[in-house]
């Protein structure tokens, strides 16, 4: 039975109306990104310095100090934004102690002297420090998972509540049924985001019609290791009560009575705020029986990952779970018929669930049309390499890899050329420069010789040696391979040998033969999508690129002749 009689201390609507008006006696907002970049940079001094100075000039009761997550410009850290009522925001890059301090002093303390409307300007040592609003990097994005990211205090339960947060939740227990959402969310076109692609609302769709005696789960897979990406963590940093009203959602959809969330232990600021999110949850009674005065009833669990990159594979991602070595094995039966202890499980990434609560707010026709016919919605990227502005961006799918270098991220740094831009990862491949005008999504990067894969984006300039870069991939997944099947663990290190015997110029054009015929053979019989994508790069760069490998070789045989005179 529902508990009709549910303390209003913890009615969602109650705690938004008490946090907001708290929050409105404030007449200045400074947010500073406390997210593992910017916190590496020195954020923690900088919030340090920030509430000195504000003691200083008796403004505590007028200013508000929030550690946020990740604002975006990771290599402009660290970032602090100055929110003033009736003036325009200013966002600060690479804050140093002294400039902090020099903030507060010239620009917040006299600006608040002013009057509303009086425009104030920044004084000249300080314009230095000031990134423009008005940014492509800034203007040209479509929020929906970072919507709130930058702008809360991701530790604050009540905060998220204030902006909306649980709304989606309250509306799915209470005007919707099981069956209601899984055919929403199917409308929405929502794919997953953790790289396969498969659509979210069928995969629930199956989970829902699994029959299940007592027990059912969701689980989200937050074990994300690709080189150079670092979306989901930003994610549960900035706003893993996102995530966890995703996670709950999926579960009353698909009828779970447990979730779990399965995070590297190398993240552990994303684990530190996720494990505080879920215990003010219990706290404030969203998670436990009869949630929200309904018959829903659910609880949420952390297991740690200890940073195999094989257990992102939802397979060994639940043997990990389990205690078990992290090894996948054959499909069928997939998790949504057997899973985490042999009962239905339904996986799904920190992204595709930190979408849900927007989707059901807002509803699917609108988070459709953004993106293209088969790629709805959006997709947040770590965008890194040789870029102007690296960081954490999100775009609608379709956008192309263009935009997304030259406007959004300004273009290759030193005057020096774009050659190509990876995406996917270790699983993904290169792509040249001659396709900058393709659109970013699932099937037209496939096209290519590439995957979406997480959300990972490294952008090379002409320096870049693609034999090299074929080699530090296929490298990395030698190295995580689990080992259980033939094809990649034999495969993958002899590729390996062979990349490497061209990278010394001892190779031949029998070696790139070679090659190609053992890729392949991984593709069909791997086990996995380890084993499976580890031969994309190579396979990438040959396509594009073959005459650096022919060029490799070309020098083996002349070092070769030479030997064999010596």
């Amino acid at each position: 039975m529902a508990d009709a009689n549910i303390d209003k201390r913890f009615d969602i609507h109650e705690i938004a109306k008490e946090k907001n008006k708290d929050l409105e006696r404030f007449d200045c907002n400074v947010y500073i990104c406390h997210s593992t970049g910017c916190k590496s940079s020195g954020s923690d001094d900088i919030i340090d310095i920030v509430k000195s100075a504000l003691a200083d000039h008796d403004l505590e009761g007028q200013v508000r100090i929030v550690p946020t997550g990740c604002m975006g410009l990771c290599a402009q850290g660290p970032l602090m934004r100055v929110e003033i009522k009736g003036q325009k925001d200013v966002l600060y890059k690479r804050l140093e102690p002294l400039v902090a301090r020099m903030i507060v002093t010239e620009h917040i303390a006299p600006a608040l002297k002013l009057k509303e409307g009086e425009p104030f300007e920044i004084p000249e040592f300080l314009a230095q420090h000031v990134l423009s609003l008005d940014l492509p990097f800034f203007t040209k994005q479509e929020k929906v998972v970072l919507k709130d990211a930058g702008h809360l205090d991701p530790e604050d339960i009540q905060e998220y509540i204030a902006h909306g947060g649980y709304l989606a939740l309250e509306k799915v227990l209470k005007t919707m049924k099981p069956e209601d959402v899984v055919q929403e969310i199917k409308k929405s076109g929502l794919r997953g985001r953790g790289g396969g692609g498969f659509s979210t609302g069928m995969k629930w769709e199956i989970a829902a019609k699994t029959p299940t005696v007592d027990e059912k789960f969701i689980i989200c897979n937050g074990d994300e290791g690709d080189p150079g990406a670092y979306m989901d963590r930003s994610i549960l940093e900035g706003n893993p009560h996102a995530v966890i009203e995703g996670m709950m959602i999926a579960a009353y959809a698909i009828g779970a009575t447990e979730g779990w969330f399965y995070v590297r232990a190398e993240y552990p600021l994303a684990v530190e705020r996720l494990e505080k999110a879920i215990k003010a949850c219990k706290k404030t009674r969203l998670l436990g029986n009869n949630i929200m005065g309904t018959d829903f009833c659910f609880n949420i669990d952390i297991r740690l990952g200890a940073g195999a990159f094989v257990c992102g594979e939802e397979t060994a991602l639940i043997h990990s779970i389990e205690g078990k070595r992290g090894t996948p094995r054959p499909r069928p039966p997939y998790p949504t018929d057997k899973g985490l202890w042999g009962k239905p499980s339904c996986v799904n990434n920190v992204e595709t669930l930190g979408n849900i609560p927007t989707i059901i707010l807002k509803g699917a026709d609108w988070f459709a049309s953004f993106g293209t016919e088969t790629s709805k919605g959006t997709k947040v990227f770590a965008l890194t390499g040789q870029v102007e502005h690296s960081g954490l961006i999100e775009v609608p799918m379709g956008t192309t890899i263009r935009e997304i270098v030259e406007e959004i991220g300004g273009g290759v740094p030193n005057g020096k050329q774009l050659k190509a831009v990876q995406t996917g990862g270790p699983s993904g491949g290169v792509i040249p420069l001659e396709y900058m005008d393709l659109p970013v999504c699932y099937e037209e990067l496939k096209k290519v010789g590439s995957i979406m894969g997480s959300g990972g984006m490294i952008v090379m300039d002409e320096t870049a040696n693609m034999v090299n870069i074929a080699n530090f991939y296929l490298d990395f997944t030698v190295d995580e391979s689990c080992g259980k099947c033939a094809p990649c663990r034999i495969g993958g290190k002899q590729m390996l040998l062979l990349l490497e015997k061209i990278n010394k110029g001892k190779g031949t054009k029998q070696d790139i033969a070679d090659l190609k015929r053992i890729a392949t053979a991984m593709q069909k019989a791997s086990l996995c999508g380890l084993g499976q994508t580890a031969p994309n790069p190579v396979l990438s760069t040959l396509k594009f690129y073959e005459n650096e490998y022919l060029e490799k070789v070309g020098e083996g045989k002349k070092d070769n002749s030479e030997a064999e005179e010596k």
